[in-house]
């Protein structure tokens, strides 16, 4: 551990690959995620992979229980509209194409970012499915946003709920590994 900035635990060491890896909490939502990008920009980040979580939106079954690489993310958040994004903010496209290689098995698809948890009783669910979002979470759309504004790589694979909290760990495990791997190819 090398910090605890802002109440977030950061790790940094060497990856399987002999390069440095920094890993670091961001918190909850874009605001968070955000400045803790804008930090270790500052430090000199040049290629981010969040590694999270997302609630499939149901029925999105063929994603669930499955790490989502993710393509693109709908802007329905405060932040990544903020940072100038328009209706979509894109993942890199080399980082997105690093880890569909480091994970051929993953889904790829698109997810809806918001300032409202996706079982939240006023979230558009309906809505968002038709705009073609596969699973939702509060991070991916402000950091995609982000990485555009500052010209820096920035990625996405995330965790589905798949029930059980031994399942969650080991599928956020294999997002990890999968985010370590694309790192070390791309």
């Amino acid at each position: 551990m090398f910090n605890h900035n802002r109440g977030l635990w950061g790790y940094t060491g060497l990856a399987g690959d002999g390069e440095p890896l920094t890993i670091q909490a961001t918190g909850i939502g874009g605001p968070s995620a955000a400045i803790v990008l804008e930090e270790l920009i500052a430090l000199g980040a040049t290629r981010a992979i969040r590694v999270g979580t997302a609630a499939a939106l149901e029925p999105a079954e063929p994603v669930r229980g499955r790490p989502l690489i993710v393509e693109r993310a709908l802007c329905a958040d405060g932040t990544s509209r903020a940072l100038g994004a328009g209706d979509w903010a894109p993942a890199d496209r080399g980082l997105f194409e690093a880890l569909t290689r480091s994970a051929p098995d993953a889904a790829r698809c698109a997810i809806v970012s918001s300032d409202l948890a996706a079982g939240h009783e006023r979230a558009p669910r309906e809505r968002w499915r038709a705009a073609g979002a596969a699973a939702a979470d509060t991070q991916t759309a402000a950091l995609f946003a982000l990485g555009a504004l500052r010209g820096v790589a920035v990625a996405c694979v995330l965790a589905t709920s798949a029930g059980a909290a031994e399942r969650e760990l080991e599928a956020a495990l294999a997002c990890g590994r999968v985010a370590a791997a694309a790192l070390s190819v791309s």
